[in-house]
């Protein structure tokens, strides 16, 4: 008996572990701004803006974190009308049969005081691979107007078109693009 009461002291005085905490992005501060090379003779550059999906942050095993996010492939902009319709389609996004562009963490190796490796699956066009983010945690705080818990990340990849079904006019457009993402991302409301 005086095992079983000292185990249950032991259990009910053991902190409680921290559970993960739910954040939704803030889509007016997520993006993700890309780059190619065009010919040789430029550096052309597109955005995606207006993310939407959640983080599951958990600030005291940042490894066991998750991320989901979304966007409509037809939000991107690259500043030409002509280039954003043929980007939308078939030869890269298909943008009228798959519009979704979507991330789903597969996992998070922890690199650093503030920075990780989020490895997951992207769906670009209809086709889905691994791949994986360079992660900076810009700041854990509370936001200043908001009350509310914030997040702000900025991460970095490099993406093969061509493993995406993306590829066309590769090698002449570069079939690598460098993306930088920067979002940020409130507590949810209980």
């Amino acid at each position: 008996m005086f095992r079983s009461t000292l185990a249950a002291t032991v259990l009910l005085a053991a902190p409680a572990l921290a559970e993960p905490v739910t954040y939704t992005l803030d889509p007016s501060h997520s993006q993700t701004v890309f780059n190619y090379e065009h010919l040789g003779f430029s550096t052309t550059w597109g955005m995606f803006s207006g993310w939407e999906g959640t983080i599951e942050y958990d600030a005291e095993n940042p490894a066991s974190s998750s991320v989901d996010v979304s966007i409509p492939a037809s939000a991107m902009f690259t500043g030409w009308e002509k280039r954003d319709e043929h980007f939308a389609s078939a030869d890269f996004l298909d943008a009228a049969s798959n519009d979704t562009v979507r991330f789903v963490s597969t996992g998070i190796e922890v690199t650093g005081e503030d920075t990780a490796r989020i490895t997951g699956d992207l769906t670009l066009g209809g086709v889905t691979n691994e791949v994986v983010l360079d992660a900076t945690l810009n700041q854990a705080a509370d936001h200043p107007q908001q009350n509310k818990p914030w997040l702000g990340f900025d991460a970095t990849t490099t993406l093969l078109r061509s493993e995406f079904d993306a590829g066309a006019f590769a090698p002449f457009v570069s079939d690598e693009v460098e993306v930088m993402i920067s979002i940020e991302a409130q507590q949810a409301d209980a």
